[in-house]
C-alpha cells in the first residue's frame, strides 16, 4: 500500500484461552487502508468488529500479528501513545466529554490532549472565536452555546460535538464504534451527516463499525464484512456505489448457511468418534 494510512497483519487474539470461556476473537485479520480512506466495518455480533478496533487502539496488546500506521509498528506503544495519533469515538455520547465543563472548554482540552497542562483551559475572546466558527461550519446550532456544560446537551449533540473533539487535532485515523447506535433516528441522521462532512474536509483516514445496512451503502469508500474473526467479504469501487442493503443481506444469509454447514459435518464427526 502508498506510505501512511493503516495495516494489519495476520491479526490474531484469543480471550480466556484453555478455559471455558475461550473466544477466539481475531483469527488471522488482514486489512489495509490507505491514507484519506473511508472503510465502514461490518459482521455479526461476535465477528470481531469491535475487538478489531480496540486492538488497533491499544485496549489490549495482540497476540499475534501486526499493526502499522503511518508505516510505524505501534504493537508496543501504550494506548495514550497511540491516542496523539488515532482517534476514537465510541457508541456511549458520554463516553469522552466531561459534562461539568462548557463546551468551549471540552473542545479547547481536545485540543491540546497532547500536552494537558490544565482542566480548565483559558479561553480568550479570540479563541472562543475560533471555536465557534469550528462549530458553525458543521451547521450542529451550537455556536451560540459555548459556555453551555456538556452535560445539557442531547445525546445527538453531544456525540456531534464528541466526533469534533476527536478530529480536532486531525488524527492519522479515526476509529468509530457504532457511534450512532444509541441515538434517535434524527439525532442518527444528524451525526452521520456530520461525520461524513469531517472526514472528507480533513481527508481522514477512517475505520467505521456500525450495525445499520443502510448506512454502510450510504457512506464510505469500502465495506469490509468480518465473520469469525477474519475478513470474509469485501466491497469497493463500482461493487460498492451499486451495493444494495438485499445484497448484504444475502451475503449474512451466506455466512449462517456456512456456519450451518460446519456445525452439522462438527455434530456427524462427534458421533462417528463417540
Amino acid at each position: 500500500m502508498a506510505e501512511g494510512g493503516l495495516e494489519v497483519r495476520g491479526l490474531r487474539h484469543t480471550f480466556n484461552a484453555g478455559t471455558e470461556q475461550e473466544v477466539q476473537a481475531l483469527q488471522g485479520v488482514d486489512l489495509a487502508i490507505a491514507p484519506g480512506e473511508f472503510v465502514i466495518v461490518l459482521g455479526t455480533n461476535g465477528s470481531g468488529k469491535s475487538t478489531l478496533l480496540s486492538a488497533i487502539a491499544g485496549t489490549f496488546r495482540v497476540q499475534r500479528g501486526d499493526i502499522l500506521l503511518g508505516g510505524d509498528r505501534i504493537n508496543d506503544w501504550a494506548e495514550h501513545r497511540r491516542a496523539r495519533r488515532i482517534g476514537r469515538v465510541f457508541q456511549n455520547p458520554f463516553h469522552g466529554t466531561a459534562s461539568d465543563l462548557t463546551v468551549a472548554e471540552n473542545l479547547a482540552l481536545a485540543e491540546t490532549r497532547e500536552h494537558r497542562s490544565s482542566l480548565r483551559p483559558a479561553l480568550t475572546a479570540p479563541r472562543l472565536a475560533e471555536i465557534r466558527d469550528q462549530i458553525q461550519q458543521f451547521d450542529l446550532g451550537l455556536e451560540n452555546r459555548l459556555q453551555t456544560p456538556m452535560g445539557a446537551l442531547s445525546g445527538g449533540q453531544r456525540q456531534a460535538l464528541t466526533l469534533l473533539m476527536a478530529t480536532i487535532v486531525r488524527p492519522e485515523l479515526l476509529l468509530l464504534d457504532e457511534h450512532t447506535a444509541a441515538l434517535d433516528p434524527r439525532s442518527e441522521e444528524q451525526v452521520l451527516r456530520v461525520t461524513t462532512q469531517v472526514i472528507r474536509r480533513y481527508r481522514l483516514t477512517t475505520l467505521m463499525v456500525t450495525h445499520s445496512l443502510p448506512q454502510a451503502v450510504r457512506v464510505g469508500d469500502r465495506i469490509v464484512m468480518l465473520h469469525r474473526g477474519r475478513v470474509a467479504s469485501e466491497f469497493t469501487g463500482v461493487k460498492k456505489r451499486l451495493l444494495r442493503v438485499q445484497d448484504l443481506l444475502d451475503r449474512f444469509d451466506q455466512f449462517r448457511a456456512t456456519e450451518l454447514l460446519d456445525d452439522s459435518a462438527a455434530e456427524m464427526l462427534r458421533r462417528a468418534y463417540v
